[in-house]
C-alpha cells in the first residue's frame, strides 16, 4: 500500500520512488505494488526472519492469511510456503494431527 511504501522506503532512508525502482514491480492485472524477487528479498533465508520486520507491509503482518479464504482455496499458496513460513508449517502440521486423530 501508499502507506507501507512511505513507511518502509523512510525506514531505508530511501524515497518512495527509489524504493519502488529497486524493490517493488507494478502488476498491472492486479493493480498492485509487488516485490520484484520471490521470496521477498527482506526475507533472510539463513533464518527465515524478516530483515524488515518492525515496518514490514500489513499483508505480512496477516501472512500467512489462514483466515482471508477458505483452506482448501489457498493451499496451494500454503504449500509453496512451507520452506519459508514458521507459522505455515505449524498450522500445517496442526491440521495433520487433526486428521490423524480423527480419520
Amino acid at each position: 500500500t501508499p502507506a507501507d511504501m512511505r513507511r518502509i522506503s523512510a525506514h531505508l532512508g530511501m524515497s518512495v520512488a527509489e524504493f519502488k525502482e529497486k524493490w517493488l514491480t507494478y502488476d498491472k492485472k492486479d493493480g498492485d505494488w509487488q516485490n520484484t524477487k520471490q521470496p521477498c528479498q527482506f526475507l533472510d533465508l539463513k533464518d527465515n526472519k524478516c530483515s524488515i520486520y518492525a515496518v514490514r507491509p500489513a499483508d505480512c503482518a496477516g501472512f500467512p492469511h489462514l483466515t482471508k479464504k477458505k483452506p482448501q482455496e489457498y493451499m496451494h499458496v500454503h504449500k509453496q510456503n512451507l520452506a519459508y513460513c514458521p507459522a505455515t508449517l505449524r498450522m500445517v502440521e496442526h491440521l495433520r494431527s487433526l486428521l490423524l486423530k480423527n480419520p
